[in-house]
């Protein structure tokens, strides 16, 4: 494999020629994924089994600095591609000669991170005359559960994360519906920032992990659900978007009575912090439960749904949050839909959804490159067709499911 510094210098890069890749049940795919803090390489095939995988966390770092630090994740990368990339390789038994195709996340994301990952790619298709298949983060999140369960299009997907908040419609691998996104924070965002003005890392146990698992974890240690309560956002708005900056200001207003009342100093902690994290959990669960009902009914009332296939897929970080995935799983029941998410370690972000939304691709033979341009990488990319507006002009009334039962 070539040295980190090698690669860099060689940004220009043409079109070459390569073997026409068609899919086969022999095809294999080496997914790159660089488009925020983690390296995740892997290497699956089309039968959607993983061959190899590795992933380099950039977590604990990052926790540091209570969120992801863009110039800081930009050097990890660069140092950690080359390493990620051979591991997969390594742990899968392969040499790049036997790659059919490399897959890359090109956007949405950090800019300097997509394209260490992108150029990492690049020159691994020229040297190897390999083809290169442009991977849109969000789509891969949407589809990775398709390669655990057997489901059908279209579906409903809700992707949580610490920079997404979307619902959609998932009609095709490349036919997207855009339901409801986020005014303002993502849910990710929100719990990191609400967990360091909590102060919850001086807790030895939640010292070295990401906020939201930081407060799903002391809301299992709450004695007392009724102390706090937090507004329902957006509750006169009909559509499908969110927002939970109203949510984190509210936090901090309860938090500095408490720390008044109680004369917290320092690095000190509110005696309550465990029923904070909770009722703030509830409240975070309780509005994307909310907006997620409106899209299911949305989608019943103009028939984009199949009656016979009603299932929603849960997808992102914060999907690995049990308390939130449940929440959906109980509205979901109620509307007869089955709710789907990928393991853990596949809802945060990973090789493995990035080479499966490879898989995809090359089975509908579509976005299969060799001249893919580094301005085509994206910092910023909608995902699908906008249907914003019709859900608002839609007006559909929806009652509030109330979750504290779920805690019991």
């Amino acid at each position: 494999m070539i040295c980190c510094m090698q690669y860099l210098k060689r940004i220009a890069v043409r079109a070459y020629s390569y073997k026409n890749v068609r899919y086969s049940s022999h095809s294999v795919i080496l997914g790159i994924e660089t488009s925020c803090d983690d390296t995740g390489c892997a290497v699956i095939n089309t039968a959607g089994s993983i061959l190899g995988e590795s992933l380099y966390s950039q977590t604990i770092v990052h926790t540091r600095y209570g969120g992801v630090n863009p110039v800081v994740a930009h050097e990890l990368h660069r140092n950690n591609i080359d390493s990620a990339v051979t591991d997969a390789l390594r742990n899968a038994g392969k040499d790049i000669k036997d790659i059919d195709a490399i897959a890359v996340a090109t956007r949405p994301g950090l800019l300097l991170s997509l394209q260490v990952g992108v150029k990492y790619a690049r020159y691994l298709c020229k040297m190897h005359k390999k083809p290169l298949i442009p991977i849109h983060h969000m789509e891969a999140h949407a589809l990775v559960a398709r390669m655990y369960h057997k489901l059908q299009f279209p579906y409903i997907v809700l992707l949580i994360s610490g920079g997404h908040c979307l619902l959609a419609l998932v009609k095709d691998v490349n036919n997207f519906e855009l339901l409801g996104k986020s005014l303002d924070n993502a849910p990710g965002e929100i719990f990191d920032k609400v967990a360091r003005r909590m102060k919850l890392r001086n807790i030895p146990e939640y010292s070295k992990i990401c906020g939201g698992r930081a407060i799903e974890l002391a809301a299992q240690k709450c004695v007392n659900l009724n102390q706090f309560e937090f507004p329902l956002p957006l509750t006169k708005h009909r559509d499908c978007n969110f927002s939970f900056s109203g949510l984190k200001d509210s936090l901090i207003r309860k938090l500095e009575e408490r720390e008044k009342k109680h004369n917290v100093m320092g690095d000190e902690l509110i005696p309550e912090v465990h029923d904070l994290c909770a009722a703030f959990q509830l409240a975070v669960a309780e509005h994307i439960a909310h907006r997620t009902h409106r899209a299911m009914l949305y989608c019943e009332k103009y028939k984009l749904t199949d009656p016979d296939n009603r299932v929603i897929v849960v997808s992102g970080g914060v999907a690995c949050n049990n308390f939130i995935f449940k929440s959906i799983e109980h509205v979901g029941s109620e509307m007869g839909y089955q709710t789907y998410r990928p393991p853990h370690n596949v809802c945060t972000d990973n090789g493995v959804m990035i080479a499966w939304n490879g898989v995809e691709k090359l089975r509908k033979q579509i976005d299969i490159r060799t001249d893919f341009s580094l301005k085509e990488v994206q910092p910023e990319a909608p995902l699908g067709v906008s249907l914003l507006n019709k859900v608002e002009t839609a007006n559909i009334k929806t009652r509030v499911t109330r979750l504290k039962k779920l805690y019991t």
